[in-house]
């Protein structure tokens, strides 16, 4: 089956949507697919595009075995709406002109950005006549920070009514999308298929045998993107009250939006026990990180209803064999509890944050056990071969 992938993010870009859509694609890969990719420029979420892409149209790569087509996205960061719609637009335009170098499709994947890549997917369903499949990674613009009195998000909504009823079927992350697809948007519930994100354990391992890694500092880590996604003041403010504890630490890696302000929160409260990194690494990097930490957080923002997403960086904390302290409502919290694999804190509750960091500590044979859970759970069932297996099938009913 030759698969061709639409996705504006990809890796080395960080987020949830570029490891989504690797996943998906090597997991293909590795169960005898063809695989094509339409990427843009690595660009997220800086905007900081690598010299040798810079004002070209496009780039031919190579990427373990399938062929990528990179195009034109101007150096910008990806940050407010205004910017990210020039950064959509400009990738939706570009990736058209990858038509040439695609070869043979038998079905179009839609990864990302969210129902924007519907529009560049139709495009090639359509020169190809093949069938196209929408992703989902989130409920975009239902679960946004946009007003939803306001014409952009009315605007957004149509775009997402209609991304939904043109694709052939969608391929959501989580199960906590199905009841909104279906029942807020009128998707017929059999052209819906769950399939969460993975994880490639081939870079994200266990190293050594315990949590802790004998260190005197108990390290608690946050990495991924500073986005407005998540709540970085739980994490310093739990942080602010156990800046007296000796022997714990908490460190904060990644880049983007928030950047700035994560930083200037440390300088402001003055915290010796937190270190940030203000940096993009690599998959490698970011893999070694976790396994020299002692316990892995998701500090979700409280949105004021329970999260109906499930993050791919769940499953690479879990594959890295450390317990989780997941600050989360819905779907997360769900998960966490359902595997037995880390400690729930409500949103926003840094006291919360503080006890479980230091019951993590001082109950080293439970935080054991709940790391093992969770390494076991994602060997046995989300791993990219399983994941790419299902999807595989998906494809071939659509087709």
């Amino acid at each position: 089956m030759h698969v061709l992938i639409i996705a504006q993010v990809f890796p080395p870009d960080m987020g949830g949507g570029s490891t989504r859509a690797y996943n998906v694609a090597k997991g293909l890969g590795l169960n005898g697919c063809e695989l094509k990719a339409v990427t843009a420029f690595p660009h997220y979420p800086s905007g900081n595009v690598p010299e040798r892409y810079r004002w070209k149209p496009f780039v031919l790569e190579d990427v373990e075995g399938f062929k990528v087509v990179r195009t034109f996205v101007p150096p910008i960061a990806s940050q407010g709406l205004v910017k990210r719609l020039a950064l959509f637009l400009s990738f939706i335009a570009s990736s058209l002109f990858a038509a040439p170098f695609v070869g043979k499709v038998d079905v179009v994947w839609a990864a990302n950005p969210n129902v924007l890549s519907i529009f560049p997917a139709l495009f090639y369903g359509f020169v190809k006549r093949k069938p196209v499949a929408l992703n989902v990674d989130d409920l975009w613009p239902d679960f946004g920070l946009i007003n939803k009195s306001s014409l952009t998000f009315k605007m957004m909504r149509f775009v997402a009514n209609f991304a939904y009823s043109k694709a052939g079927l969608i391929t959501p992350i989580s199960p906590g999308y199905v009841e909104v697809l279906c029942g807020k948007y009128g998707v017929n519930r059999a052209k819906v298929h769950v399939v969460r994100a993975g994880v490639d354990l081939d870079t994200f391992g266990i190293v050594g045998s315990r949590c802790n890694c004998n260190r005197e500092t108990f390290r608690v880590l946050y990495s991924g993107a500073f986005s407005v996604a998540y709540d970085f003041d739980q994490v310093l403010l739990a942080a602010k009250i156990l800046e007296n504890v000796s022997g714990v630490g908490f460190v904060l890696q990644g880049g983007g939006e928030l950047a700035g302000y994560v930083k200037s929160r440390v300088k402001e409260l003055k915290l010796s026990n937190v270190r940030v990194i203000d940096r993009i690494v690599s998959r490698a990097e970011v893999a070694k990180q976790l396994s020299e930490a002692d316990a892995l957080i998701l500090p979700l923002r409280d949105f004021g209803k329970p999260y109906l997403g499930i993050s791919s960086k769940l499953y690479e904390y879990q594959a890295a064999g450390k317990p989780i302290i997941c600050c989360a409502e819905g779907q997360p919290a769900k998960y966490i509890k359902k595997i037995s694999s880390g400690i729930i804190v409500k949103p926003g509750d840094y006291e919360a944050l503080a006890k479980a960091v230091l019951y993590l500590r001082e109950n080293q044979d439970v935080a054991e056990k709940w790391a093992q859970r969770g390494r076991r759970y994602v060997e046995g069932s989300l791993s990219i071969e399983k994941i790419g297996s299902k999807m595989k099938k998906v494809f071939e009913a659509l087709t």
